[in-house]
């Protein structure tokens, strides 16, 4: 297993530069119960995140609308260097007696990600989480605060810090979200 090993890393690395690999398998936290699709649907803005490679930018949020075929399409966007990117990918209920445990793909060539939505009151906040397993020796994982709005309570906040917390994610590194100025920009 050691030299298959040694034969992967250095194609990983890149992909978990922005990321804190931590030791052993992803945790199995809690997920919102009885959640609500349909009421889940609609924009989020990001409030909070564990750094991610894949967003550099400001005013970063994502709407979800579901689909006919009860697949989800979200279209992710953020302004970097003064331009508005977006991305657009396709989200499933990959289990449909646990729907808050969402996947989704921004690509047809990748697999779902896992986007587990911990807890939400679908009209002010929603924590997500998302943890992939290498060969099961550690995982990486990505954590966001959402709103509604552009912003939300410091003590909100921090109350969705300790339920990270309480589900053995570590947020000590955690960062606030760029929303200011986000109207004026474009």
């Amino acid at each position: 297993m050691k030299p298959s090993f040694g034969l992967v890393l250095p194609f990983l690395l890149p992909l978990i530069a922005a990321q804190v690999p931590h030791w052993g398998p992803c945790p199995e936290p809690a997920v919102q119960p009885a959640f609500n699709l349909k009421q889940f649907m609609g924009r989020w803005f990001e409030i909070a995140k564990l750094p991610a490679q894949f967003e550099k930018g400001r005013c970063i949020e994502t709407n979800f609308t579901l689909k006919p075929d009860n697949s989800i399409r979200v279209v992710s966007s953020e302004i970097l260097k003064g331009e508005l990117r977006k991305i657009e990918g396709t989200g499933v209920a990959e289990d449909q007696k646990n729907p808050a445990k969402l996947g989704i793909t921004y690509s047809y060539v990748l697999p779902y990600s896992p986007y587990w939505i911990l807890a939400t009151d679908y009209v002010n906040s929603a924590l997500v989480y998302s943890c992939t397993d290498i060969l099961r020796l550690f995982h990486v994982d990505f954590a966001w605060i959402l709103s509604r709005k552009r912003t939300l309570p410091d003590a909100t906040v921090e109350r969705a810090k300790d339920i990270f917390t309480n589900n053995n994610i570590d947020v000590s590194r955690m960062i606030a979200s760029r929303q200011q100025g986000c109207d004026k920009t474009l």
